[in-house]
């Protein structure tokens, strides 16, 4: 199948699994970032939990950069250790926590999503810029991604329940745009090429096991353009050994339903968190970076925090 450039209809996207993994978090607010700028260091869950990793993400920034609650919660702890300050806040199933941040909270004090809970502090080695944040996400003993609440995470995979109200939307989406000839939410694809790999179980080509492909890999030469499928905003620019170099665009609220995109393996990007980008704007270049067998572009889309698969949102 060869991808053109477009537009396209927004329709369903169905997830093939039956497993229920819930998220960490469950609250009705969604989460906001606790500072903008590019993920340095991504979580690696340690496992056995006493074994090396990154319990966390690293977020770069400016130091004296004001940090505020992704969620409503409770300050449960807001000091100094080992050196640098440290805040915590509860958020009843899970606790986030935040270094090196000096703040002039007490433990105790509630806090809504996106309030000031202190400003950032110079250093968290290995860091890139002046200041690094790391973030972290712990419900029970077990440590999460905290990118998981903003939808950037991995496979979050959903009740039977939220599923089928998730195609019930795509469904409503797809009939208002048939009626009208025009998608209540068009979608560009994101780079020209040919769909080498679907979402769904398969084979994986580099560990020879059979795993989740959470994507759309779209096989085109390296250095080909990839354009932001819609308007939005770059929420993180990262990179892993398993994704390669990778952007997420928020889209906000697209037909009455939030979206997001992420374009991974890319050569590189030319834009950054924070940035607003129009719908077909170059935003960076087909590449191979990370767990990558040749040049393609890994293509994920998430309806509503759920991750869908991208091929019916195609043409």
């Amino acid at each position: 199948m060869v991808i053109g450039m477009k537009k396209l209809l927004l329709v369903a996207a169905s997830v093939a699994l039956s497993l229920i993994v819930p998220p960490p978090a469950q609250a009705a607010d969604r989460a906001v970032a606790p500072l903008l700028g590019d993920v340095t260091r991504e979580f690696d869950a340690p496992d056995p939990d006493w074994l090396p990793g990154h319990r966390g993400v690293d977020i770069v920034g400016a130091s004296g950069a004001t940090i505020v609650a992704p969620l409503a919660g409770v300050v449960s702890f807001a000091g100094t250790v080992a050196g640098h300050g440290v805040v915590s806040v509860n958020h009843g199933e899970f606790t986030t926590t935040y270094e090196p941040v000096a703040s002039s909270l007490r433990a105790g004090a509630p806090v809504a999503a996106g309030d000031p809970i202190g400003v950032l502090q110079a250093g968290h080695a290995p860091c890139p810029g002046e200041a690094c944040l790391h973030w972290g996400l712990k419900a029970g003993e077990t440590y999460r991604d905290p990118l998981s609440l903003l939808g950037a995470g991995p496979i979050r995979l959903i009740s039977a329940q939220s599923l089928e109200a998730v195609r019930e939307h795509a469904a409503a989406l797809a009939r208002s745009g048939a009626a009208g000839g025009v998608s209540a939410a068009g979608l560009i694809a994101p780079t020209t090429g040919v769909i080498s790999s679907g979402y769904g179980l398969r084979l994986h080509p580099i560990y020879g096991t059979w795993k989740f492909h959470d994507g759309l890999d779209i096989a085109a030469a390296c250095g080909t353009p990839i354009v932001a499928a819609a308007a939005g905003t770059v929420a993180l620019s990262s990179y892993s050994s398993g994704y390669g170099n990778r952007l997420v665009i928020d889209h906000g609220t697209v037909g009455g339903h939030t979206l997001r995109t992420s374009y991974n393996h890319a050569q590189g990007y030319g834009v950054r968190v924070g940035t607003t980008v129009a719908q077909g704007q170059v935003i960076g270049w087909v590449g191979t970076t990370g767990a990558s067998t040749g040049c393609h572009l890994h293509f994920q889309t998430w309806v509503d925090g759920s991750l869908t698969d991208p091929q019916p949102l195609l043409p």
